[in-house]
């Protein structure tokens, strides 16, 4: 039998070797988004070890026999020289060691090493690959957890019943990141959220946000926020301030097959269509409210007799519901902690969608590549340079950083412009600070984007407008001029071969799909 209080003070120093390791994790310096989410798997595994072994050493300070017999047995002899009790833990340890020879003589050391082992690309050979466990975790399109993927989501959405005209994937990103305004897909009929289809989705997209935010934010204890959200709904829920969910009572054919009976309007109809397309009748509402001034309202004369009370009904449909509601509600709360993530995922997406195929394989080659170590100073040097830098760094007017990593001089700020702002609608509001960089924006790859989306060409006519509208103006009146050679990109846009031989747009491609080319 282990000694009780052996295990106490041991598991005492395993604390304290863990808080110590956790200080010197969270104290390095996390400039890159792989850096710092590495150190926060890393300090969420240490206090995971941490409240586990807090929990264990509870239990045996709660167990005060066991202590009590422990201390009697180590305590001083009945008799005299008596030391029976010292040579039985004597050869305990004698019978581990010589069963476990090989064994190394504080194994807990190696654990906390592994924690406190650092990635450089120096100690490995170039052949043999690196494995990140964190990166891991993530798919390539989430880019070790800058954006979201929703790609499948999205395609279920797009394959909801009475959705409507599929959008794309920007435009269902701008959907979700409606959830700061209300909940989530309020723009859906009730029909489609009543259905089966809209609660997998649902419960889908609940499941994939939950396991993002556990992986890009390790530390934050996810369980809590889920259950005060849960809480929270139930609130609600009791209040009736969950609107929307209740699903309307639907009208029963009589007994005889004849038709439906609408007791407000004392009306036989003969088909479910006509009986609902006469529900926003005024008719039937002034109906319905006189209905609702009275005791009871008149049965079906071809009826059978009502046997359970409305208030019991409309409470049934509701609660039928609630699963669906509380999914729905999880998920626009996850929605508005991502709502930064998101806006980077649709800046992503815009700007991958300008990027040729050569360019998308050399971004994600680089993605690839480990990060490289941060420089490695004197610990005598260190904190100097860093107060001389701090010191040394002085920028009230916020005025841009130069080459030398220091603020530019305030005539050089005035000269450029860099203080008066260019807004671009094409670029989607973007603002650009200085004459210069407005000028070079309009060959960048965000204004072409803009243009294309517009369907217009990135020609030098088109230079200078920033309106969406002016843009819109301007080629018509280029076309009604007969000025038609700027759309012609086709005959305009040259294109050359491995040969060197060049081709326009329209030859190219026409050789290319004979494959002469």
């Amino acid at each position: 039998m282990d000694s009780v209080i052996e295990i106490q003070r041991q598991t005492h120093e395993e604390i304290e070797r863990y808080e110590r390791a956790l200080y010197i994790i969270l104290s390095r310096p996390a400039n890159v988004h792989q850096t710092r989410l590495q150190n926060e798997h890393k300090s969420a595994q240490i206090l995971d070890r941490i409240s586990s072994r807090i929990t264990t050493l509870n239990t045996l300070y709660r167990d005060q026999d066991a202590r009590k017999t422990e201390l009697d047995a180590i305590s001083a002899p009945s008799q005299p020289g008596d030391l029976s009790e010292f040579y039985a833990r004597l050869g305990k340890i004698q019978e581990h060691h010589n069963k476990y020879p090989d064994a190394g003589a504080d194994g807990f050391e190696l654990e906390v090493a592994s924690f406190l082992e650092e990635f450089n690309p120096e100690d490995y050979d170039e052949e043999i690959e690196y494995e990140d466990p964190v990166a891991n975790m993530f798919s390539g399109e989430e880019v070790y957890g800058k954006y979201l993927d929703l790609y499948s989501n999205h395609t279920v959405y797009n394959n909801l019943k009475n959705v409507g005209k599929r959008i794309g994937y920007l435009q269902y990103l701008d959907l979700l990141m409606l959830a700061e305004k209300g909940p989530v897909h309020a723009e859906l009929s009730k029909d489609t959220r009543f259905s089966r289809d809209y609660e997998l989705y649902i419960g889908a997209l609940n499941s994939y946000l939950t396991s993002f935010m556990r992986r890009t934010q390790p530390l934050v204890d996810i369980d809590s926020k889920q259950v005060a959200d849960v809480e929270e709904f139930g609130k609600l829920w009791e209040a009736g301030e969950v609107e929307d969910w209740t699903e309307a009572p639907r009208a029963q054919p009589s007994e005889n097959g004849e038709g439906i009976w609408c007791t407000a309007c004392q009306k036989m109809y003969s088909k479910q269509t006509v009986y609902d397309a006469h529900l926003t009748s005024k008719k039937h509402i002034k109906a319905t409210s006189k209905q609702a001034s009275t005791d009871q309202p008149p049965a079906n004369p071809n009826g059978p007799p009502s046997s359970a009370t409305p208030s019991a009904s409309t409470a049934s449909n509701k609660d039928k519901h609630r699963t669906v509601a509380l999914l729905t509600h999880l998920v626009t709360a996850l929605l508005k902690d991502l709502i930064p993530v998101l806006a980077d995922t649709k800046s992503n997406v815009e700007r991958r969608f300008s990027l040729t195929a050569k360019e998308r394989e050399q971004e994600i080659l680089e993605a690839q590549k480990p990060p490289a170590p941060p420089p490695v100073t004197a610990p005598g040097e260190g904190g100097a340079e860093e107060e001389e830098e701090e010191e040394r760094i002085y920028n009230p007017l916020k005025l841009p950083m130069g080459w030398d990593g220091k603020p530019i001089p305030y005539w050089l700020y005035k000269l450029h412009g860099l203080g008066v702002e260019y807004r671009c609608e094409i670029c989607s509001d973007h603002v650009y600070m200085g004459r210069k960089n407005f000028e070079r924006h309009f060959q960048e790859s965000r204004h072409a984007f803009g243009m294309r989306a517009l369907g217009l060409p990135n020609t030098k006519h088109f230079h200078e407008i920033t309106k969406i509208e002016d843009a819109m103006a301007l080629a018509e009146r280029l076309k009604r001029e007969g000025r038609h050679e700027i759309f012609e990109q086709e005959t305009m846009e040259e294109l050359e071969d491995e040969e060197g031989n060049v081709y326009n747009r329209k030859t190219y491609d026409d050789l290319k799909k004979q494959g002469l080319i």
